[in-house]
């Protein structure tokens, strides 16, 4: 099967960053099933696997974590899908990745595609809708059903994959959403998909709630980096939560988090597939219901550039975009 991958961890300006290599092509068994991936998408998770070890992979390593495509085989205890069903989903971070042209994954974390897309606007979704949902419903314990409604969320880092689709998800459980964006043509993308409040997070942030009527807000989600955490600590509300998908080694104060009782949580989409948690299947039922919701008409794809075919220089190209930090929405690449 063809597939694009590496040998050496270099930077992505390098043309052997990726290779088009071919490979043997894997089978189903147990629970896998085996899929003709027919787009992917690129996030920051990708680059960071892509430079991260100052080692040689033999045989090539193939990476990638969004995908949609057909089902091609099933796995003997598989009992989710079908041969021919189309899908979407995010992977296994300890598994090999969607960067080839077929992929093993295990059902429990794979969802039917919406039908009213194509498999290049469904690639764009996965993991950026399962890391969104999570960090709202699972960890900062959102009701999803709108039992919440009213409630204020800053979405920090909105203009991106996880913001984009985390805006959505927070309109429809009835949140009032605060978005940060410091580039007109962000500013113009999130009230797009529904940002309620647009904030500069490169200006004082603090300041610019209060403007906008909030003393304080509810639910804090940090869906870039830690750099602003003294200012979310400012303007959780007491007994608030905060969550970030942030990897950090960053000098976090924790005074004034004890003194109103507010929560951090952590949230790593991978966690359920890397450690076969077992709620592991909670991955396919939300899956289903972004699909669901999208062929509703009550979210979007937040596909922003498409690339193809699928080949090492294209793949190229959108880690470039993706590195460069200002990507709005999502890059994906499809076809063969």
């Amino acid at each position: 099967m063809k597939a694009v991958g590496f040998k050496r961890y270099l930077p992505i300006d390098n043309e052997e960053s990726f290779l088009d290599v071919e490979l043997p092509t894997p089978e189903a068994a147990g629970r896998d099933l085996l899929v003709s991936v027919k787009a992917i998408a690129v996030n920051p998770v990708d680059t960071k696997v892509r430079r991260s070890k100052d080692i040689e992979e033999n045989p090539p390593r193939v990476i990638g974590y969004d995908a949609s495509g057909v089902v091609e085989s099933v796995g003997s205890d598989v009992t989710l899908f079908n041969v021919g069903d189309e899908v979407f989903y995010a992977g296994d971070l300890t598994r090999s990745g969607s960067n080839s042209e077929y992929q093993l994954v295990d059902e429990r974390i794979v969802g039917h595609k919406p039908k009213s897309l194509s498999f290049a606007e469904s690639a764009a979704l996965p993991l950026t809708s399962i890391t969104a949902y999570e960090a709202f419903f699972d960890r900062l314990s959102i009701d999803p059903l709108g039992a919440n409604k009213g409630e204020s969320v800053l979405i920090i880092g909105a203009g991106g994959g996880v913001g984009s689709i985390g805006i959505q998800l927070a309109k429809k459980a009835g949140l009032v959403v605060i978005a940060t964006a410091s580039r007109p043509e962000s500013a113009a993308w999130v009230r797009e998909l529904g940002a309620d409040h647009v904030i500069n997070h490169k200006e004082p942030m603090v300041e610019q709630v209060k403007a906008a009527g909030f003393n304080c807000v509810d639910h804090i989600a940090i869906f870039n980096d830690m750099r602003h955490w003294e200012t979310c600590v400012e303007l959780i509300k007491p007994q608030g939560g905060i969550v970030t998908i942030d990897n950090t080694d960053a000098d976090m104060p924790m005074a004034a988090m004890k003194t109103k009782c507010a929560s951090l949580h952590w949230e790593f989409m991978f966690a359920r597939s890397m450690f076969q948690t077992d709620d592991m299947i909670e991955q396919h039922n939300l899956l289903n219901y972004v699909s669901a919701q999208i062929d509703a008409g009550s979210l979007r794809t937040t596909l922003s550039e498409a690339i193809s075919p699928i080949n090492a220089a294209n793949l190229r190209k959108a880690h470039a975009l993706v590195e460069r930090g200002d990507a709005l929405g999502k890059v994906v690449l499809s076809d063969w």
